[in-house]
């Protein structure tokens, strides 16, 4: 009988360069979780199919970062917004611009579409909420109440409401048929990322960098549950297509909620770094992520993830069984949103507004309509997604397949892999019995025991401890420490002297020599707070000890060589890059020459250390985000 073919919980499906310069937003098809959109600094809009390398669409018309992008319902048409706080809307089919959106007088942060109207919703760092009308090309109202930066902006199923989230720390709920607010949501202690809508119920839910997701009963308007112990800022949230969980994507984890009363039904490792959003498509869970000019897909297999409460852990801990709290009486279920009775109804208009305040086509902007254009770089993908395959539906095609799970590499990895793991606890994590990286915070020394300098537990049949062993005990290994320490002592005094004479090369070759990382460790804390001391020279001194100190197994050691080789990396690299692709000069240039010497030097030990980075980036949590990002800065080495 053959051995089933068990996958991966979760797992990394694609990394391309999705812009030329950096990546300043994206976002998923929720539809059918396999388009995506992304912005970037280079002021383009490109389009890519999930799990394939080329670019299907390059949307051009911007003439600064594009900030924000959002896809409407049935992922046909895409707007985006800007850093100067414009917007334009593209249908994807036609491959052409429809609008051209002026009034925002800063960042575009935020936009929506509206469920079945031609309708958008955008959020600024001018502190403004709009409501554009796309047929008319107009503003149909603004909406005032925050004070600082709109992060996030959510129409409710039905299109009656609008959701925002600021800076502000505030959410506030938006009546878009009275054009006022309903609500105001405090409680977060920081600023607010992310709003969802809960799909069937009166339900919103809410993401904070104050590590904590709220949800807000709708016909009450209070808190139903307050869920804390985020291991990171939350950067998005998700809820189930049947409403059953919600999902929230924090720093290199994914993590399954209840809210009434709140617990955490699962917990998977994920090391996607910071994700920026998420679809769910065939059961499966799509999560994307970006860092500079690279944007990383991970998928995670809903099937083999905890959805319900039937082993679910309360992250309010407290001392009844678990039997007795899964007997807990569910909480009733709040009004369902009212559908309307026709796909084509739209949206009561709110009220019009002056003529300041609405737009009317103009020559500039159908100008700006004209240089607006869609680059298809890839006819066959755009072809299959895109153009319509009769006359009536316009909506892409879905495609059934899941995306296929990598191999494992062993059996043994396998069938360990088959078997049901119970849900993590946030606050309770399973202890390692010796940590491959040791935390530069901790409460108990690494390696050594309390007991070992405490008297021994006096035993009936022992004598009494006389005060001469207890203090024998008590000072075990004390000697040994202050010897280490005074040597260190001496060794950063040697440095010290050298520094102050203003010659910090011979200082740094002086804490390599004593061959001590500790040391180097200390003086490159130093050189790091001021950038301007990095030189050339000092280059090819730091970089071998960079090496060991990112092998090292203290979690100190390690941070302080990314940060340096981070400095190195951002200050050098172009320079040294340029130097070796430079053609040989004519003549006899000294200076020229020991420049060209040390950045061959400079280079093979980069090259060296690259390989290290590489095998290190798929590590989870601080230590993984900080190699990922070295990792993408030594690119130009391949």
């Amino acid at each position: 009988m053959a051995t089933p073919v068990v996958t991966k919980t979760a797992w990394k499906l694609q990394e391309i360069v999705a812009h030329a310069s950096n990546v300043s937003s994206l976002v998923l098809g929720k539809a059918s979780g396999r388009l995506l959109a992304t912005g970037g600094d280079d002021c383009r809009v490109n389009l890519w199919s999930i799990n394939k390398p080329n670019c299907i669409m390059s949307l051009t018309g911007h003439t600064s970062p594009v900030e924000s992008v959002r896809l409407n319902t049935p992922e046909e048409l895409i707007v985006a917004g800007s850093q100067s706080g414009s917007i334009r809307v593209w249908d994807l089919e036609a491959a052409k611009i429809l609008r051209t959106l002026m009034g925002h007088k800063a960042n575009i942060c935020s936009l929506d579409f509206h469920p079945y109207g031609e309708f958008v919703a955008s959020g600024s760092q001018d502190t403004n909420i709009k409501l554009w009308d796309i047929r008319r090309k107009g503003c149909v109202f603004r909406y005032r109440g925050h004070s600082q930066a709109v992060r996030c902006l959510r129409f409710s199923p039905d299109g009656k409401w609008l959701a925002s989230a600021a800076d502000d720390h505030t959410v506030k709920l938006w009546d878009l048929t009275a054009g006022k607010m309903m609500s105001e949501f405090p409680g977060h202690t920081g600023p607010v990322n992310v709003v969802e809508f809960h799909p069937n119920e009166y339900l919103l839910a809410s993401g904070s960098s104050d590590r904590t997701i709220r949800f807000w009963d709708l016909e009450k308007f209070q808190v139903v549950s307050c869920i804390e112990g985020e291991p990171g800022p939350v950067r998005s949230v998700l809820f189930n297509p049947d409403g059953c969980c919600l999902y929230s994507g924090c720093q290199d984890s994914l993590r399954v909620y209840g809210w009434e009363p709140e617990r955490c039904f699962d917990v998977v490792l994920v090391s996607w770094g910071k994700v920026a959003d998420l679809a769910v498509c065939n059961d499966q869970l799509i999560g994307v992520a970006f860092s500079q000019s690279n944007v990383s897909s991970y998928v995670v297999d809903l099937t083999r993830v905890t959805r319900t409460g039937t082993v679910a852990q309360d992250l309010v801990q407290d001392s009844r069984p678990l039997a007795q709290q899964s007997a807990h009486p569910s909480a009733p279920l709040r009004r369902i949103y009212e559908r309307p009775s026709t796909a084509c109804s739209k949206p009561q208009r709110v009220k019009q507004n002056s003529e300041s305040e609405r737009r009317s086509p103009s020559s500039e902007d159908d100008r700006d309509e004209r240089e607006s254009r869609a680059e298809i770089q890839n006819a066959e993908e755009y072809n299959e997604i895109f153009q319509p395959k009769n006359s009536i539906s316009r909506t892409p095609p879905r495609r059934s397949e899941p995306f296929p799970a990598p191999p494992e590499d062993d059996t043994a990895t396998a069938k360990e892999a088959a078997k049901p793991t119970p849900p993590m606890d946030s606050q309770f994590p399973v202890p390692n019995a010796e940590p491959a990286i040791i935390p530069a915070t901790r409460n108990e020394p690494i390696g050594l025991k309390a007991s070992d300098f405490l008297p021994a537990v006096k035993m009936p049949q022992q004598a009494e401890l006389v005060d001469e062993d207890a203090m024998s005990q008590i000072r075990k290994g004390h000697d040994t420490m202050c010897v280490v320490l005074t040597s260190r002592h001496k060794n950063l005094d040697t440095v010290r002297a050298v520094w102050t004479t203003g010659d910090i090369k011979t200082s740094v070759d002086s804490a390599v020599a004593i061959n001590d990382l500790s040391v180097v460790v200390d003086l490159l804390n130093i050189v790091n707070q001021k950038a301007s001391l990095w030189k050339l020279d000092l280059c090819t001194t730091v970089l071998p000890q960079i090496e060991k100190l990112l092998q090292s197994k203290y979690e100190s050691y390690v941070q302080t060589g990314c940060t340096s080789l981070k400095l190195i990396l951002q200050r050098f690299l172009p320079l040294i890059t340029d130097i070796l692709a430079a053609p040989p000069s004519v003549g006899v240039d000294i200076s020229r020459e020991e420049r060209l010497h040390k950045c061959r030097l400079c280079y093979k030990q980069l090259k060296s250390i690259s390989g290290l980075v590489k095998s290190k980036s798929a590590l989870s949590g601080r230590h993984g985000s900080a190699f990922r990002e070295l990792h993408l800065l030594m690119a130009s080495l391949d």
